[in-house]
This record gives C-alpha cells, structure tokens and sequence, in this order.
C-alpha cells in the first residue's frame, strides 16, 4: 500500500534546518519544544532513517536529511499554494465578459474552459450580442472586458487583429453566382451595410434572404446554399466555407477585433484573462512574448503597434 508523508512532519523537518535548532523553530511553529521533536521522531521511525546528526548537542542534517529537505521544500510550496489558491478570495468572485457572436468561436470556449480550470472559484459571466450593444454596455459600467469588431478602436480600445471580411457560402455552393445576390443578415448585423454598400460599388443587384434577428435561421440559409454571407476569416458559421469564386465579388476590406477593459477590477485573475485574450485573437508571437513576459518594459499601447506590424 502506498504510504503518504506526513506535511506538519515536514514542515518541522524544514522549520529545524532554517531555524537552526528545535527550541527556535517550536516558537515559529507556535508549538513546545517536544512536539517538534516527537514530529520529527516519527517522520525518522516511519522511513527508518535519521535526518539529524546529534554529535555535539548540534543538529546538523545528515545526507538523507538533505535529500528529504528538497521534496519537503517542494511539497510544502505546493500545498501552500493549493491551500492560497482555493481560500484567497482574491480568486473568487464574478468577472463580466462580452464578445460579438461572429467571433465567439472556436476561441472562447477555450478560454473560459482555461480560466474553470485555473481559478475554479472565479465565475466568468459571458454575454454575447453586437458590438454596438456590447460599447453600450460597457459605457454603463455593465461588463468587465468587451471584446468588438470596428473599423478601428474606439477610445479606450486596443487592436488585437486586423482581419480580411469575406464572402462566406455552402461548400461548393452556387448561390453566389445567382442575380440578383441573396443575403442571409439579420437586420442589426454591422456587417451587412458594408456587404449592400460593397455590391452597389459593384452594380451587383441583390436582396434579402432572410428577416428579423436570428443569427441560426441566417446561418442555416447560407448552409443550405440559399443564400450568401459576410464574415471575419477565421470565424466561420458551422457548414460554412469561404466563397471560392469571391474574385467575381467586391472586396469587403478589413475590420479590426479590438479590446476594451474597464480597470475597476484588478489582479492577476483579469489579468489572465486579458492575455487569454490577447493571445487567442492577436498574433502567434506576440502571444509567445505575452507568456514569457518579454513584453514586461513595454506599455499597452505598444501592444497593438506590434500586433499589427506582425501581421
């Protein structure tokens, strides 16, 4: 059977050897000199070897001792910030994040999948709708971090990326060829002005596929081949690819995904967040140098400079 090393024993074990003897590390410890002694009395008897030296009424370890001190240290270190980690309330409470629909996936079930992991104590609260509601919002003080899809940031907004909008069909579909062009947009979407105002630059004649605000009949029309879309690359509806035959369509541009946080919550919880962020929808390397802090002496607004110049 598997056998389990007592941590108060240890913790003396450690407490003897910095403190120098047992009368001072019993007064560290908040402990009598002899329930020091008995701990390390029976961490000695369970493993059958002696940790101190006792020559000359002065302890010093022996070589198993110091061999036994190094997982000491290290099981002690991991048990401390287990036990931090799970009753600090530094790492409980409620962050409130919002990011547009296009651009939720596959990116953000990662990351709260991420964040339960690390902090399980911590509840990320997502909501999801478009950005002009999202920058509503945020100015009401309704949201912690909002992620946006603009043309360029907004005041108090950081470029993450600067994606191509594309023209998005059924695989192998068809419905991009027909006259006149069937849209599938709901009605509030931001991209759906610049895709009309696209096709009249053009003189491409088009209409509308579908009505109201459901973001699934929209996706399900364009699946279907019914219809076309718009959408950043990278963020495809599920069924959906990009239009092979887009050079026959206008170029939509560019849009720029953008983060605005608020700064009235702080540490390191929003901070892995932010970075979480910054490292799904930014670029690669800059990531890497998010992660191993090589972007310690630069400022934030350095942070979309280098996105964008790495792309």
């Amino acid at each position: 059977m598997p056998r389990n090393l007592d941590l108060t024993a240890l913790r003396a074990l450690v407490a003897v050897t910095d403190a120098g003897g047992v009368t001072r590390a019993a007064g560290l410890l908040n402990l009598s000199q002899s329930a020091v002694s008995m701990q390390i009395k029976r961490l000695e008897e369970g493993l059958g070897l002696e940790f101190f030296s006792r020559a000359q009424r002065k302890l010093t370890l022996t070589p198993e001792g110091e061999q036994l001190l190094f997982y000491a240290r290290k099981m002690l270190e991991l048990n401390d910030e287990a036990l931090s980690r799970m009753t600090d309330t530094a790492f409980e409470g409620e962050l409130r994040l919002g990011v547009p629909h296009d651009i939720v996936y596959p990116q953000i079930p990662r990351i709260l999948k991420a964040m339960a992991a690390e902090y399980p104590r911590m509840r990320i609260n997502l909501v999801s709708c478009f950005t002009s509601r999202l920058k509503e919002g945020f100015a009401k003080g309704d949201f912690d971090v909002i992620l946006t899809t603009e043309t360029q940031p907004g005041e108090g907004g950081k470029r993450l990326a600067t994606r191509r909008l594309v023209w998005v069909g059924a695989p192998d579909g068809n419905a991009w060829q027909q006259r006149p062009l069937r849209l599938a947009f709901i009605e509030t979407c931001f991209f759906r002005p610049i895709a009309q105002a696209a096709l009249n630059g053009a003189g491409i004649r088009w209409e509308m596929a579908v009505g109201g605000e459901s973001e699934q009949v929209a996706d399900a029309t364009v699946a279907a081949d019914l219809s076309i879309t718009a959408r950043m690359e990278g963020a495809l509806p599920t069924g959906t690819a990009i239009v092979d035959g887009a050079n026959a369509l206008p170029d939509l541009g560019q849009l720029d995904i953008c983060m605005y946080q608020a700064g009235v919550q702080k540490g390191e919880v929003v901070d892995a967040l932010v970075t979480q962020l910054r490292c799904a929808y930014g670029d690669a390397q800059c990531c890497l140098r998010v992660i191993s802090g090589d972007h310690a002496s630069e400022s934030d607004d350095d942070f979309p400079r280098r996105l964008t110049a790495a792309q």
